[in-house]
């Protein structure tokens, strides 16, 4: 039949297989445009992950610095500029991102997510690149120079430059095409959002590796013996006159594999049965009331030579106690409706044998209680202890009790006046901080109200938007501030209320 006259069966059977072909090809593309939004999903959670993660170890980082400034401030420091440049481009992806899923209903239904014009339009104009789009590589390249200035010339800089290259970029038919229109022009809107999250996913895997990389450097100099100080470690802080002295002195790394050579304490050899393993056992009188020094050296063999450690430390032999000494871990007052961490200890004397007691307060362990105070405006603790000898002392103190402080809304982790497109403002998540309180609390956020200006304000029961707040919210327009008031909240965990919440606002920007 070929090239000859086709008959109308044949016909209709060539075009259904036209049909069907066509058919096919569609339902691939859907079941593509779904395996974008599936690893879109998975690439998000992925992020959130590691938000936390690196959070973690930001922390961790900054603890180390204000221990060990000298070690550890520098890393910091490059870390400090790093995250606030990451930080800068993940908001500013998120906030695109938002733009491009304003009008899109269901931010599941991936399949419908087919159409490049949202970043055909914002991105380009007349063939050319817009200034969005100008902004968008602008920023891209801005962090990767940060992120290198940080790390220098290393592996990982190597890494960040890949990840974050901008070049231009040759085609399957070798033709070099400007990097924004090779990977935006003409994409389903699902496929660009993947690789906006996937940017997202390299900001935090940079942040993560830098912090690993900072970190081993600083480690792997600790490891020379010239890094290590030497403490004096006692069995207690302080002895009565005539007491037996007890206490050993250890290395600030203390490896039971690191034994010394020689030691000498006040000017004199150390008996070797007196050196153990990591450590120097202290034992004798511990003398008469007054300080006293212990200074000395560790020498330890390294290579061909003996690395000197030298020993600084003391202590106190004082007379026997007649007062008890109570401190509240946080400030000189309890709050009411926490459970507030306290140390009640009495010089000289085992916890074991100190007992307190006051409305409110219980033990722990050792020297470590709780005060949970109620009504009133102070509290007073009785502490008893029992000496050596069995006699007792027994000592009051007062502390204030006072409300938990006024807190403030906030959304996205923000307060005060925030910033954000008028499609972003329905999904947002309404919290209270105590940004400047002594706890770390969490808030829990019950009812809110919402004033749209020029409508009625809206009372909301729970954290998020409403129907009838997003609806109010639509007739918001660009510059005006919605505010959020009548902030409802309690402590998560104890349920204690927070009297006051000071509202937040959200200023439309487009």
């Amino acid at each position: 039949m070929a090239g000859g006259k086709q008959s109308p069966r044949q016909k209709m059977i060539n075009l259904m297989y036209l049909v069907f072909l066509a058919m096919m090809a569609m339902n691939m593309g859907k079941e593509v445009l779904s395996a974008f939004g599936l690893m879109n999903e998975k690439l998000t959670d992925a992020n959130r992950r590691a938000t936390e993660t690196n959070a973690a170890a930001y922390a961790n980082l900054a603890t180390k610095a204000a221990e060990q400034a000298k070690q550890y401030g520098e890393a910091k420091e490059k870390t400090d500029v790093l995250k606030a440049r990451a930080n800068e481009l993940y908001v500013y992806l998120d906030d695109l991102k938002s733009k491009m899923t304003a009008d899109v209903e269901d931010k599941k239904d991936y399949e419908l997510m087919d159409k490049s014009s949202y970043l055909d339009s914002y991105f380009f104009e007349s063939g050319t690149i817009s200034p969005n789009g100008k902004e968008f590589v602008s920023k891209v390249d801005e962090f990767r120079k940060a992120a290198l200035e940080v790390l220098g010339e290393t592996d990982l800089g190597t890494v960040v430059e890949s990840r974050f290259d901008t070049n231009p970029v040759k085609n399957r038919e070798g033709l070099q095409l400007n990097w924004l229109n090779y990977n935006y022009e003409g994409f389903p809107l699902i496929a660009s959002l993947t690789k906006l999250t996937q940017i997202q996913a390299d900001i935090k895997a940079t942040e993560s590796d830098a912090l690993s990389k900072l970190l081993q450097g600083e480690l792997e100099s600790a490891v020379s013996m010239t890094n290590y100080d030497a403490m004096v470690v006692f069995d207690k802080n302080a002895y009565y006159p005539g007491e037996k002295l007890s206490g050993r002195i250890v290395l600030g790394k203390n490896d039971p594999n690191l034994t010394a050579e020689k030691v000498v304490i006040n000017g004199k050899d150390w008996p070797e049965d007196k050196i153990k393993a990591g450590q120097v056992i202290l034992d004798g009188p511990a003398g008469s009331v007054g300080d006293r020094d212990i200074k000395g050296s560790f020498f330890f063999k390294e290579n061909d030579s003996l690395v000197e450690i030298p020993i600084k430390g003391g202590y106190s032999v004082i007379p026997r106690p007649n007062e008890a000494v109570i401190s509240a871990d946080k400030m000189n007052a309890v709050y009411r409706g926490l459970s507030n961490p306290m140390t009640i200890s009495m010089p000289g004397v085992p916890s074991n044998k100190v007992s307190a007691s006051a409305p409110g307060l219980r033990k722990k362990s050792g020297d470590s209680y709780v005060m949970t105070p109620g009504k009133g405006s102070e509290v007073t603790i009785r502490v008893t202890g029992v000496l050596p000898g069995g006699n007792k002392v027994s000592s009051n103190k007062k502390f204030r009790i006072k409300d938990i402080p006024p807190a403030v809304g906030a959304v996205r982790g923000q307060y005060g006046t925030v910033s954000m497109p008028k499609g972003s403002v329905g999904n947002v998540t309404v919290g209270a901080l105590l940004p400047d309180f002594l706890f770390d609390l969490k808030l829990k956020v019950s009812s809110f109200k919402i004033k749209v200006p020029g409508q009625p304000a809206v009372p909301v029961t729970g954290t998020r938007m409403s129907s009838r707040a997003k609806k109010a919210i639509s007739k918001a327009r660009r510059g005006e501030v919605i505010n959020i008031f009548d902030i409802k909240a309690t402590v998560s965990g104890s349920g204690a209320p927070v009297k006051k919440v000071v509202g937040v606002g959200i200023k439309v920007s487009n």
